[in-house]
Protein backbone atom coordinates (compact mmCIF):
# COMPACT_ATOMS: atom_id res chain seq x y z
CA UNK A 1 0.00 0.00 0.00
CA UNK A 2 0.97 3.67 -0.63
CA UNK A 3 0.97 6.70 2.22
CA UNK A 4 1.77 10.41 2.01
CA UNK A 5 5.04 11.03 3.49
CA UNK A 6 5.04 14.56 5.56
CA UNK A 7 7.79 17.06 4.81
CA UNK A 8 10.50 17.45 7.63
CA UNK A 9 9.51 20.03 10.11
CA UNK A 10 11.73 23.31 9.75
CA UNK A 11 14.78 22.77 11.68
CA UNK A 12 14.74 19.12 11.43
CA UNK A 13 18.01 17.82 9.39
CA UNK A 14 17.99 15.51 6.71
CA UNK A 15 21.92 15.29 6.35
CA UNK A 16 24.22 12.27 7.63
CA UNK A 17 21.46 9.79 6.27
CA UNK A 18 22.43 6.36 5.64
CA UNK A 19 20.68 4.15 3.54
CA UNK A 20 20.51 0.40 2.49
CA UNK A 21 20.29 1.55 -1.14
CA UNK A 22 20.11 5.06 -3.58
CA UNK A 23 19.14 5.02 -7.00
CA UNK A 24 19.70 8.16 -9.24
CA UNK A 25 19.82 8.85 -12.80
CA UNK A 26 19.78 11.60 -15.63
CA UNK A 27 22.59 13.56 -13.95
CA UNK A 28 23.15 15.11 -17.63
CA UNK A 29 26.99 16.31 -16.37
CA UNK A 30 28.53 18.09 -19.34
CA UNK A 31 25.46 20.09 -20.15
CA UNK A 32 24.49 23.67 -18.38
CA UNK A 33 21.15 22.14 -16.96
CA UNK A 34 23.12 19.61 -14.72
CA UNK A 35 22.48 20.67 -10.49
CA UNK A 36 26.19 19.17 -10.00
CA UNK A 37 26.20 21.61 -6.72
CA UNK A 38 23.11 19.84 -5.51
CA UNK A 39 24.15 16.49 -6.13
CA UNK A 40 27.10 17.04 -4.52
CA UNK A 41 25.93 18.26 -1.42
CA UNK A 42 23.46 15.23 -1.57
CA UNK A 43 26.09 12.84 -1.84
CA UNK A 44 28.31 14.43 1.24
CA UNK A 45 25.36 13.94 3.66
CA UNK A 46 23.78 11.24 2.20
CA UNK A 47 25.22 7.53 1.86
CA UNK A 48 24.41 4.10 1.42
CA UNK A 49 25.70 0.63 0.97
CA UNK A 50 24.95 0.22 -2.87
CA UNK A 51 25.01 3.41 -5.29
CA UNK A 52 23.12 2.76 -8.69
CA UNK A 53 23.85 5.20 -11.39
CA UNK A 54 20.91 4.15 -13.58
CA UNK A 55 21.86 5.61 -16.74
CA UNK A 56 22.52 9.23 -18.81
CA UNK A 57 25.22 10.21 -15.50
CA UNK A 58 27.34 12.05 -18.24
CA UNK A 59 25.36 13.29 -21.24
CA UNK A 60 27.80 12.20 -24.09
CA UNK A 61 25.14 13.80 -26.75
CA UNK A 62 25.78 17.65 -25.48
CA UNK A 63 29.15 17.38 -25.37
CA UNK A 64 29.96 16.27 -28.93
CA UNK A 65 28.00 19.38 -29.59
CA UNK A 66 29.94 21.36 -27.28
CA UNK A 67 32.52 20.91 -24.59
CA UNK A 68 30.84 22.07 -21.25
CA UNK A 69 32.83 20.58 -18.32
CA UNK A 70 33.16 22.93 -15.01
CA UNK A 71 35.02 22.06 -11.94
CA UNK A 72 31.70 21.24 -10.11
CA UNK A 73 30.88 18.22 -12.52
CA UNK A 74 34.59 16.91 -12.16
CA UNK A 75 33.90 17.14 -8.27
CA UNK A 76 31.16 14.35 -8.70
CA UNK A 77 32.78 12.17 -10.55
CA UNK A 78 35.76 11.85 -8.42
CA UNK A 79 33.66 11.66 -5.14
CA UNK A 80 31.37 8.83 -7.00
CA UNK A 81 34.84 6.97 -7.46
CA UNK A 82 35.92 7.75 -3.82
CA UNK A 83 32.55 5.98 -2.73
CA UNK A 84 33.87 3.30 -4.62
CA UNK A 85 36.99 3.20 -2.86
CA UNK A 86 35.44 3.31 0.55
CA UNK A 87 33.67 0.34 0.12
CA UNK A 88 30.36 1.74 -1.25
CA UNK A 89 28.90 -0.56 -4.26
CA UNK A 90 28.42 1.53 -7.29
CA UNK A 91 26.95 0.05 -10.24
CA UNK A 92 26.60 1.96 -13.08
CA UNK A 93 23.96 1.21 -15.81
CA UNK A 94 24.27 3.01 -19.01
CA UNK A 95 21.35 4.88 -20.68
CA UNK A 96 20.90 6.53 -23.91
CA UNK A 97 23.05 9.95 -23.88
CA UNK A 98 26.06 7.61 -22.35
CA UNK A 99 25.39 4.90 -24.52
CA UNK A 100 29.00 5.03 -24.82
CA UNK A 101 29.44 3.06 -21.86
CA UNK A 102 27.84 0.47 -23.42
CA UNK A 103 31.17 -0.47 -25.18
CA UNK A 104 32.83 -1.29 -21.86
CA UNK A 105 30.14 -3.82 -20.25
CA UNK A 106 30.47 -5.95 -17.26
CA UNK A 107 34.10 -4.09 -16.91
CA UNK A 108 35.03 -2.11 -13.69
CA UNK A 109 36.75 1.54 -13.61
CA UNK A 110 38.11 2.70 -10.16
CA UNK A 111 35.78 0.02 -8.65
CA UNK A 112 32.74 1.04 -10.78
CA UNK A 113 31.06 -1.64 -12.26
CA UNK A 114 29.21 -1.18 -15.57
CA UNK A 115 26.34 -3.44 -16.48
CA UNK A 116 23.99 -3.89 -18.88
CA UNK A 117 21.32 -4.46 -16.18
CA UNK A 118 21.09 -5.18 -12.49
CA UNK A 119 19.23 -6.76 -10.02
CA UNK A 120 18.31 -5.48 -6.76
CA UNK A 121 17.40 -7.20 -3.92
CA UNK A 122 15.43 -5.02 -1.27
CA UNK A 123 15.59 -6.17 2.30
CA UNK A 124 11.95 -7.85 2.45
CA UNK A 125 12.91 -9.74 -0.68
CA UNK A 126 11.65 -7.69 -3.77
CA UNK A 127 13.33 -8.77 -6.64
CA UNK A 128 13.88 -5.53 -8.24
CA UNK A 129 15.24 -4.69 -12.03
CA UNK A 130 17.27 -1.96 -12.78
CA UNK A 131 17.46 -0.48 -15.85
CA UNK A 132 17.47 3.05 -17.87
CA UNK A 133 14.52 2.55 -20.11
CA UNK A 134 15.38 4.13 -23.25
CA UNK A 135 15.28 0.91 -24.90
CA UNK A 136 11.06 1.41 -24.27
CA UNK A 137 11.61 4.62 -25.81
CA UNK A 138 10.17 4.43 -29.61
CA UNK A 139 11.99 7.66 -30.31
CA UNK A 140 15.13 7.08 -29.29
CA UNK A 141 14.96 3.36 -31.09
CA UNK A 142 13.40 4.43 -34.26
CA UNK A 143 13.72 8.21 -35.00
CA UNK A 144 16.92 9.05 -33.29
CA UNK A 145 17.15 12.12 -35.06
CA UNK A 146 13.89 13.24 -33.46
CA UNK A 147 15.40 12.67 -30.15
CA UNK A 148 18.34 14.65 -31.07
CA UNK A 149 15.79 17.56 -31.97
CA UNK A 150 13.96 16.85 -28.98
CA UNK A 151 16.98 17.04 -26.71
CA UNK A 152 17.72 20.89 -28.11
CA UNK A 153 14.55 21.95 -27.29
CA UNK A 154 14.47 20.51 -23.70
CA UNK A 155 18.47 22.13 -23.44
CA UNK A 156 16.73 25.63 -24.45
CA UNK A 157 13.73 25.26 -22.34
CA UNK A 158 16.08 24.31 -19.34
CA UNK A 159 18.08 27.33 -19.79
CA UNK A 160 14.37 29.47 -19.53
CA UNK A 161 14.44 27.20 -16.12
CA UNK A 162 17.65 28.17 -14.80
CA UNK A 163 16.86 32.42 -15.14
CA UNK A 164 13.53 31.94 -13.77
CA UNK A 165 14.88 30.18 -10.31
CA UNK A 166 17.66 32.50 -10.17
CA UNK A 167 15.15 35.47 -9.93
CA UNK A 168 12.97 33.01 -7.90
CA UNK A 169 15.71 32.76 -5.57
CA UNK A 170 16.41 36.10 -5.10
CA UNK A 171 12.61 36.86 -4.38
CA UNK A 172 13.13 34.11 -1.51
CA UNK A 173 10.98 31.71 -3.37
CA UNK A 174 11.23 27.87 -3.65
CA UNK A 175 12.82 25.95 -6.66
CA UNK A 176 10.10 25.18 -9.62
CA UNK A 177 10.69 23.56 -12.64
CA UNK A 178 9.41 24.99 -15.83
CA UNK A 179 10.75 22.28 -18.00
CA UNK A 180 8.29 19.87 -15.91
CA UNK A 181 5.73 22.14 -15.85
CA UNK A 182 5.41 22.29 -19.27
CA UNK A 183 6.13 18.65 -20.31
CA UNK A 184 3.28 17.88 -17.68
CA UNK A 185 0.57 20.18 -19.64
CA UNK A 186 1.20 18.79 -22.79
CA UNK A 187 -1.23 15.88 -23.56
CA UNK A 188 1.14 13.80 -25.56
CA UNK A 189 4.05 14.02 -23.22
CA UNK A 190 1.47 12.78 -20.21
CA UNK A 191 0.09 9.99 -22.61
CA UNK A 192 4.05 9.28 -23.17
CA UNK A 193 5.10 8.69 -19.75
CA UNK A 194 1.93 6.76 -19.04
CA UNK A 195 2.45 4.14 -21.81
CA UNK A 196 6.26 4.03 -20.95
CA UNK A 197 5.39 3.39 -17.41
CA UNK A 198 2.62 0.60 -18.49
CA UNK A 199 5.86 -0.99 -20.65
CA UNK A 200 8.20 -1.13 -18.46
CA UNK A 201 6.26 -2.61 -15.62
CA UNK A 202 4.91 -5.67 -18.71
CA UNK A 203 8.41 -6.43 -19.55
CA UNK A 204 9.39 -6.74 -15.63
CA UNK A 205 6.92 -8.68 -15.10
CA UNK A 206 7.12 -11.02 -18.21
CA UNK A 207 10.59 -11.45 -17.20
CA UNK A 208 9.99 -12.93 -13.61
CA UNK A 209 10.56 -9.53 -11.32
CA UNK A 210 8.58 -7.73 -8.69
CA UNK A 211 9.81 -4.30 -9.72
CA UNK A 212 11.39 -2.07 -11.55
CA UNK A 213 13.89 0.92 -11.08
CA UNK A 214 14.31 3.04 -13.94
CA UNK A 215 15.25 6.50 -15.11
CA UNK A 216 15.31 8.49 -18.75
CA UNK A 217 11.99 10.04 -18.50
CA UNK A 218 12.02 12.44 -15.53
CA UNK A 219 9.33 11.77 -13.65
CA UNK A 220 10.31 10.67 -10.65
CA UNK A 221 7.52 7.97 -9.31
CA UNK A 222 6.54 5.15 -6.96
CA UNK A 223 3.59 2.45 -7.71
CA UNK A 224 1.84 -0.31 -8.94
CA UNK A 225 1.35 -1.39 -12.00
CA UNK A 226 -0.18 -4.36 -13.25
CA UNK A 227 0.75 -6.03 -9.73
CA UNK A 228 4.24 -4.74 -10.46
CA UNK A 229 5.91 -2.11 -8.15
CA UNK A 230 7.25 0.85 -10.90
CA UNK A 231 9.78 3.41 -9.56
CA UNK A 232 11.54 5.99 -11.59
CA UNK A 233 14.06 7.60 -9.65
CA UNK A 234 13.75 11.20 -11.61
CA UNK A 235 16.70 13.48 -12.43
CA UNK A 236 19.11 15.86 -11.28
CA UNK A 237 18.42 18.39 -14.09
CA UNK A 238 14.79 19.77 -13.33
CA UNK A 239 13.54 17.30 -10.08
CA UNK A 240 16.34 16.79 -8.53
CA UNK A 241 14.80 13.54 -6.91
CA UNK A 242 16.43 9.95 -6.15
CA UNK A 243 15.18 7.31 -5.11
CA UNK A 244 16.29 5.20 -1.91
CA UNK A 245 15.83 2.37 0.41
CA UNK A 246 15.86 2.31 3.60
CA UNK A 247 17.01 -1.04 5.79
CA UNK A 248 13.75 -2.41 6.39
CA UNK A 249 13.32 -2.20 2.61
CA UNK A 250 10.83 0.75 2.78
CA UNK A 251 10.97 2.66 -0.87
CA UNK A 252 11.15 6.57 -1.12
CA UNK A 253 11.71 9.08 -3.81
CA UNK A 254 13.50 12.09 -2.30
CA UNK A 255 13.70 15.49 -3.19
CA UNK A 256 16.00 18.02 -3.11
CA UNK A 257 15.26 21.69 -2.85
CA UNK A 258 18.22 24.04 -3.52
CA UNK A 259 16.69 27.17 -2.23
CA UNK A 260 15.39 25.49 1.13
CA UNK A 261 16.58 25.07 4.32
CA UNK A 262 15.80 22.06 4.51
CA UNK A 263 17.01 20.45 1.76
CA UNK A 264 15.80 16.80 1.16
CA UNK A 265 11.63 16.51 1.42
CA UNK A 266 9.99 13.01 0.96
CA UNK A 267 8.48 13.41 -2.55
CA UNK A 268 4.49 12.71 -1.51
CA UNK A 269 5.00 8.92 -1.59
CA UNK A 270 6.41 6.06 -0.57
CA UNK A 271 6.07 2.20 -0.10
CA UNK A 272 5.20 1.08 2.66
CA UNK A 273 5.54 -2.73 3.30
CA UNK A 274 3.03 -4.89 4.88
Amino acid sequence: MFKDIQEFMPGESASNKHYRAIFISDLHLGTPGCQAEALLEFLKTHTCDTLYLVGDIIDGWQLRRKWYWPQAHNDVVQKLLRKARKGCRVVYVPGNHDEFARDFLDHSFGGIEVVEHAVHITADGKKMWVIHGDYFDGVIQFAKWLAYVGDTLYEMALKANRHLNYMRGRLGLPYWSLSAYLKHKVKKAVNFISDFEIAVAREARKLGYDGVVCGHIHHAEIREIEGVLYCNDGDWVESLTTLVEHHDGRLEVLSFDPYSEVKIIPKTTSLVTA
